[in-house]
């Protein structure tokens, strides 16, 4: 026990070091924009679903799952189904838990692979906007009675969209688990960098995941960023976006 304190106590010293090595930094910026080109993100799955997301992110969402025992796991965005699986086989091995997905779009072929998977008997998806007033309202009602909540958040990733997905679904995160932002890397790339690569969305470096997690934490002191995340991972699409609740509602 003794021994795992002391390499527990050495890797928080490590890490904290290394947040603070601004070469590191540098060559973390330049191995992301490198990478981008080549759709680095798309080349993953979890338990056989390909999953839209870093293997470090994959790995702090296990551990942050792992740590929190959740109830109930509310995932904005589904694409193909990886990232619910990947919750939903955590919750298997703790033995407790639900996961709900909400997109506006559920691909009818990333619908049957989920409902035919062996971890399909813990995920509920609901197709609409979780922004939709009737959305939040039913999504309040499927958490009753679950204490334990974690949220993360990966749809449209527009400030807009973000903010009011933060503000709709916050007053369910108790003190200490957390809300993930996913893609508030967005904020970090050059000026112009999505339209120079070819790639048209709503959303820049202007308009983005971290610009609303900036906003909401101005007037929600529930929240804080939990650096320690980001300073280990040191490659994430969620910088800033490992929002920890230090108080309750």
């Amino acid at each position: 026990m003794v021994k795992d304190k002391e390499f527990e106590n050495r890797n928080k010293k490590m890490i904290k070091s290394m947040s603070k090595d601004k070469q590191l930094q540098k060559h973390t910026e330049s191995w992301f924009l490198s990478s981008h080109k080549y759709e680095y993100s798309y080349h993953f799955t979890w338990l056989g679903r390909p999953i839209i997301q870093f293997p470090q992110d994959m790995i702090a969402i296990q551990e942050i799952i792992w740590k929190i025992k959740p109830d109930l796991i509310i995932e904005t965005g589904i694409a193909r189904g990886g990232s619910l699986i990947l919750s939903a086989s955590i919750l298997e091995l703790l033995g407790k838990g639900e996961v709900i997905g909400i997109d506006k779009d559920i691909r009818e072929h990333s619908k049957i692979e989920v409902e035919n998977h062996k971890l399909f008997k813990r995920i509920t998806m609901i197709e609409g906007s979780s922004v939709d007033k009737k959305m939040i309202n039913k999504v309040f009602s499927l958490s009753k009675g679950k204490k334990k909540i974690l949220l993360f958040l990966d749809s449209n990733h527009s400030h807009n969209h973000v903010l009011k997905e933060l503000k709709a679904y916050s007053p369910l995160i108790i003190k200490g688990s957390y809300i993930v932002v996913f893609d508030t890397v967005i904020d970090n790339l050059p000026k112009n960098w999505l339209k120079d690569q070819g790639i048209e969305r709503p959303w820049d470096k202007t308009d983005n995941p971290k610009t609303a997690v900036r906003e909401f934490l101005k007037t929600n002191k529930r929240f804080k960023i939990d650096s320690s995340i980001e300073n280990k991972l040191l490659i994430s699409t969620a910088p800033e976006g490992y929002l920890r609740c230090i108080k309750d509602p």
